[in-house]
């Protein structure tokens, strides 16, 4: 079994909406250029992912277009 380690400072867990006992870790790991996104269902990781630093500023913007509301269209006729 992996060393169990605290959530780093930098960083944040996120609620899953649909089901309270998942949630998403995000923890900044500037020594090695990295932040590892992690899935937790209660007390247990269930996969990671490790974005480049240099990536996140693209992570940010595909999940800042889904808040941009679409443009209204004019009804037909």
């Amino acid at each position: 079994m992996g060393e169990v380690r605290p959530l780093p400072t930098v960083g944040g867990v996120f609620l899953d909406a649909g089901r309270g006992e998942r949630a998403l870790r995000v923890s900044w790991h500037a020594d090695a250029g990295v932040v590892v996104i992690s899935l937790w269902d209660g007390p247990r990781c269930t996969a990671t992912v490790q974005v480049r630093a240099a990536d996140v500023p693209e992570l940010i913007h595909s999940l800042a277009l889904g808040l941009t509301p679409a443009p209204q269209r004019a009804p037909a006729g």
